[in-house]
């Protein structure tokens, strides 16, 4: 394997790299999908690995993330192919462009330093701008719409389920209060102002709150849980789902998802003969995961929560 191309400064950090290519095992003539390319740095890494002639499908939700990578990863021609789509559309994009029987299939759930960064995409509350949170902005409504529209109860209800925020009555309360909300930083001040101050030195008050709000105005859950079917029904046999998460909801549900896929029954544990006819379609490659070493977190700080999960697809039944 040839060493993945240098990242320069105005590129985001790909968590978990080595990771994720120790896992995927890229060779060359390799076919990959990067279900959420971002920045394009793990994608990036995947073309260089597969050189001369493997083949690259990348998705993203947000098409600003699209645009930026396309001209990053133009060198690579017709290698790579690009498509502004969210992965609850994976199956029916990778029929499309002729990704069908890959080798892997990765998905990154993080928010990348580019929306972070960039104020006009309204997803970091420490720096001003619109309270957005879409990855798409012409789909769906805005944080603000759903700050400034639900009520107390719904909007307490959100915070909890989507945020597991323990103070999720207060924060409801103390927000609706102050309504309208149209912008990061009033909101995450608002925040603070609710529960009095910072819960600690990892977290930010309003860290929980801006996860939930994002979670919900992307449908993030939904997505994933009719994501995952998808990409193994796209893998050849003995190719790899590989999915970085970053916060418990989403860990629970791929977790959940491999873990089913890799029994050949899930009838409850008493029935005396299996009736679901359910078969094993995977086989889990890291059992609880793998996380960022201290070195990563030191170099970047944004991947301590990140947890890569990984199985392979079995071969079909007869």
């Amino acid at each position: 394997m040839t060493s993945p191309l240098p990242l320069g400064p105005d590129h985001h950090t790909p968590v978990l790299l080595a990771e994720v290519l120790t896992t995927l095992a890229p060779q060359p003539g390799g076919r990959f999908i990067d279900a959420t390319v971002g920045g394009g740095g793990h994608a990036l890494a995947l073309l260089e690995a597969t050189a001369p002639d493997g083949r690259l499908l990348g998705l993203d939700a947000d098409p600003r993330a699209v645009a930026r990578t396309r001209a990053r990863l133009a060198a690579f021609g017709e290698r790579v192919t690009l498509v502004p789509a969210n992965f609850r559309e994976l199956e029916t994009v990778a029929r499309r462009h002729g990704f069908v029987g890959v080798d892997g299939i990765l998905f990154d759930l993080g928010v990348s330093s580019f929306q972070l960064d960039d104020p006009t995409h309204g997803f970091s509350f420490q720096v001003e701008g619109p309270l957005d949170l879409r990855f798409d902005p012409t789909r769906g409504p805005s944080a603000a719409d759903v700050v400034n529209t639900l009520s107390e109860a719904e909007l307490a209800d959100l915070l909890y389920r989507l945020g597991e925020e323990p103070q999720a009555r207060r924060i409801a309360r103390h927000l609706v209060a102050h309504r309208p909300i149209t912008t990061t930083t009033q909101l995450a001040g608002l925040v603070v102002e609710a529960v009095g101050g910072r819960r600690g030195a990892r977290h930010h008050p309003a860290t929980r709150t801006f996860q939930a709000l994002r979670i919900y105005v992307n449908d993030e859950l939904a997505a994933l849980e009719a994501a995952l079917p998808q990409a193994v029904a796209l893998l050849r046999p003995g190719g790899i789902l590989a999915v970085i998460t970053f916060h418990s909801l989403e860990d629970r549900i791929v977790k959940q998802f491999l873990r089913r896929e890799s029994r050949d029954c899930l009838c409850p544990p008493r029935t005396p003969v299996c009736r679901c006819g359910h078969r094993a379609t995977l086989v889990e490659v890291h059992r609880g995961g793998l996380t960022p070493s201290a070195a990563e977190i030191a170099r970047n700080p944004r991947s301590r929560s990140a947890r890569l999960r990984a199985a392979r697809r079995l071969p079909l039944s007869s």
